[in-house]
């Protein structure tokens, strides 16, 4: 009866030879954009790009030259209704900060973006929406321009109100919630839609409490902040009628 050969022994080098690596995939791009204007001088602009990071999706900006004639009718608050920024998005295209918000928050539930209780919730949502209509004297004689700075600015009469308005709800929020955000620890809606308030107070040097100093720092030391404002100080055009000289 024949006997059967005895197996080669399998080889150590190809025992423990690691498997191959599967070929690494190519990151898809981001399937959301942003229409964005100026990032010195549009406060609209900003708040939009905010919330879009704040919630953690991940797009593309698209830039509108300063020089489109829409482009600085928004600027100069000349325009009907604000348009940019617009956020574009599987299909749906937002373009009100405050419609924006409320589409990031739908999409991105887990981002924080609105307070997770309800009676803050409506607390948020009110003061974000009394930005997002309201100060029409701040938006006028304090105009967002992150290049400039005004050392004693003596501020319109007419605007000091709006000032004090803001320092009440910061104030308010501040004291209710505990900081350093507008809603807790959890930064948010409201914080994005009050963070160009922020870059104007520091702009034409605003007289505030020391609660309101202290938040100020708190937004302006956000790493979105430093990158837009980065970003900001890097473009070429500048909008003669937006430049103040004091």
């Amino acid at each position: 009866m024949p006997v059967a050969s005895p197996s080669k022994p399998k080889s150590k080098v190809a025992a423990n030879k690691p498997a191959a690596k599967p070929a690494a995939r190519a990151k898809a791009p981001p399937t959301a954009s942003l229409t964005l204007s100026s990032k010195n001088y549009s406060s609209w602009s900003l708040r939009g790009w905010l919330m879009a990071r704040f919630a953690g999706l991940e797009f593309t900006e698209v830039m509108v030259s300063p020089d489109d004639a829409d482009a600085r009718k928004e600027l100069l608050l000349l325009a009907p209704s604000i348009r940019v920024p617009c956020l574009t998005h599987d299909g749906a295209k937002v373009w009100n900060t405050l419609a924006i918000a409320q589409y990031l928050n739908e999409i991105k539930p887990d981002a924080g973006l609105m307070p997770a209780d309800r009676i803050a919730r409506a607390h948020c949502r009110s003061v974000s929406g009394e930005m997002n209509s309201g100060f029409a004297n701040l938006r006028a004689s304090l105009p967002m321009n992150l290049k400039g700075r005004f050392p004693g600015h003596k501020v319109w009469a007419g605007a000091q109100p709006d000032i004090d308005r803001i320092v009440e709800i910061w104030t308010e929020c501040l004291a209710t919630y505990g900081g350093p955000y507008l809603f807790g620890k959890q930064r948010g809606m409201a914080d994005a839609m009050f963070a160009p308030v922020v870059t104007r107070f520091l702009t034409y040097d605003v007289k505030l409490t020391k609660p309101c100093i202290l938040y100020c720092q708190t937004i302006m030391a956000m790493p979105e902040m430093k990158e837009w404002i980065a970003a900001a100080k890097l473009e070429p055009d500048d909008i003669e009628e937006l430049d103040m000289d004091f």
